[in-house]
């Protein structure tokens, strides 16, 4: 369905829109009433960068408690290896053969057409907010976000902006707000922009208290140049430890970083608070996960992407195996470890049944709300995917069950791995199974489409002094 058409169908009401699928779910839940939807995103956390998980590094009390109280994931996977197309495939609910940001030099934007989450939630009566990277293009471009369904979105549009936890200036719905006192140095400055960003989405919260609301949170730590307030009571926790860091960038690098990562966890924890301060927490439906697979910045302390192979940037389960917690009080079961298989594509779909709309028919995930509920609430059972898919440069992989099947680079055969009996993609077995090999292939060629990128409208707006990451 093209966006023109999407938006004068969305226009009849949400009532109009809403198929059986929607309507079924709706008349099962507990209230008759639209849940909030809080998606926080943290860039670059592994899979075992939590505390539950056994680090005994990082500290995510608040992270874990959330995963005592709902659903944890074990086969969450991301929609790309890296910030900018894993984006664009959570936006879009389409994988990385038809979504349009591909690839991750900076600023390659949507196209005017594509529609995302947030337009499909805003049809459905829903304020939307996002806060933090947007990394789907820059200002002056066809993808900036206030085009694309959010009323407010604050933070970075560029992910090399991103970079810097002390910026010059940050972005509030297309328009620079300078940040007074910071120079450009990425480690200090008077004004620390995830604060900025959390504040944001509080406000936000706040401020749509009396209605369905979408808040994206895709925050930017623990990814970046790693520079923290001295006075920041994480730091302070973790300032003293000692920890080897040679070969880093600054020897304090892995103490800011497990700083982060325990910064973020406490703002979780305020905002759990907030929704229960504000009587909404039984209306809100949030969900905690990575944006990608972690990069192995600090490997000896760690251990962020365990035994899986590779790490951010490849197509391994390193590069895509994500933490995914989902938390509504008494909709969600608590204390449930789930292994059902999905990606970022499914989100989207999910997120328009929750709000009792249809998505658009051009999206490739599959909505998990059998899954998070339990199939009688549902109405039905859980559907699964014939198979998953992503592209990367000169990456290629797909998943189907248990098999997975990756082409490293372009001049390279494909190889296959049976993950029930090697999790960690070290036994090529790609020559005992000819046959299986052979589907994947053509799912493969199948799922990839011409790439045609959105479009500049202002170069002037543009983020300037891009560098490839």
């Amino acid at each position: 369905m093209k966006r023109r058409d999407f938006l004068k169908v969305a226009g009849i009401g949400a009532a109009a829109l809403a198929m059986p699928r929607c309507a079924q779910t709706q008349q099962r839940l507990a209230k008759n009433k639209k849940p909030n939807i809080v998606y926080i995103m943290l860039d670059e956390l592994g899979y075992f960068e939590l505390s539950c998980m056994g680090n005994k590094y990082l500290k995510t009390p608040n992270i874990d408690r959330m995963a005592t109280e709902g659903m944890r994931f074990t086969q969450a996977l991301a929609g790309a290896p890296v910030c900018a197309p894993t984006r664009s495939v959570l936006m879009t609910g389409q994988h990385t053969g038809h979504t349009t940001v591909r690839t991750n030099p900076g600023g390659v934007p949507l196209r005017a057409e594509d529609i995302t989450v947030a337009e499909v939630l805003k049809t459905a009566g829903y304020a939307t907010g996002g806060f933090g990277k947007w990394g789907c293009g820059d200002r002056g471009t066809t993808g900036v976000p206030e085009k694309h369904g959010f009323d407010i979105f604050f933070g970075y549009y560029d992910q090399v902006h991103a970079h810097s936890f002390f910026p010059n200036y940050l972005i509030r719905s297309g328009e620079k707000v300078p940040l007074e006192g910071n120079t450009g140095d990425f480690y200090t400055g008077k004004q620390f922009s995830q604060y900025l960003i959390f504040d944001e989405s509080i406000k936000f919260i706040r401020k749509n208290k009396d209605r369905p609301f979408f808040c994206y949170c895709a925050w930017t730590p623990p990814h970046g140049r790693w520079g923290i307030p001295e006075d920041d009571p994480d730091w302070q926790q973790f300032k003293d430890k000692p920890w080897n860091t040679t070969g880093h960038r600054k020897p304090e690098d892995s103490k800011v970083y497990a700083a982060m990562v325990a910064m973020v966890d406490r703002e979780i924890g305020q905002i759990f608070g907030l929704l229960k301060e504000l009587d909404i927490d039984d209306n809100t439906i949030v969900f905690v996960c990575g944006d990608n697979g972690g990069a192995r910045y600090f490997k000896h302390f760690f251990d962020s992407n365990g035994h899986f192979r590779g790490q951010k940037g490849n197509l391994y389960e390193g590069g895509l195996r994500i933490p995914m917690i989902v938390r509504w009080p008494n909709k969600i079961k608590a204390g449930v470890v789930s292994d059902h298989l999905w990606y970022f594509p499914d989100c989207l779909p999910t997120m328009a049944e929750l709000a009792g709309t249809e998505p658009p028919d051009n999206i490739d995930g599959i909505s998990i709300i059998p899954t998070l509920l339990g199939e009688r609430a549902a109405g039905r059972r859980q559907e699964n995917h014939k198979y998953l898919y992503w592209e990367y440069g000169k990456q290629t992989a797909v998943r189907m069950g248990h098999w997975k099947a990756i082409q490293p680079a372009k001049n390279k055969p494909f190889e296959l791995y049976d993950l029930n009996k090697d999790i960690g993609e070290h036994n090529n077995i790609a020559d005992e199974h000819p046959d299986i090999l052979a589907k994947m292939k053509l799912y493969a060629k199948e799922a990839h489409t011409e790439n045609i990128p959105g479009g500049w409208i202002d170069k002037e707006k543009a983020f300037k002094g891009h560098q490839f990451r």
